[in-house]
């Protein structure tokens, strides 16, 4: 089943590559959405896809980024077919 997955992440998340690799997991993944650095420090993705694959999705970034991540709000709902692919938004 197809789910919407909005999570913001807190910590040293801005400068270490974050967009970027969420970005590349996104795509070989086949996730879609985006992903963003805030004004606060947080960094925001809003992402669609088949509900394993989210959490694949959501595993190896914890993974990847598990000593600069402090807190993780996760909201998931039901998929809204609004992506196509997975973008950087500035």
């Amino acid at each position: 089943m197809r789910k919407l997955l909005h999570v913001f992440y807190s910590g040293t998340v801005q400068g270490v590559g974050f967009r970027f690799t969420a970005e590349a997991i996104a795509v070989r993944l086949k996730v879609s959405g985006w992903v963003k650095n805030l004004s606060d420090g947080r960094v925001e993705i809003n992402a669609e896809a088949q509900e394993e694959s989210l959490k694949d999705f959501l595993d190896q970034i914890n993974s990847a980024f598990n000593r600069h991540i402090q807190d993780v709000e996760v909201n998931w709902g039901p998929a809204k077919g609004e992506f196509k692919d997975f973008r950087i938004r500035f």
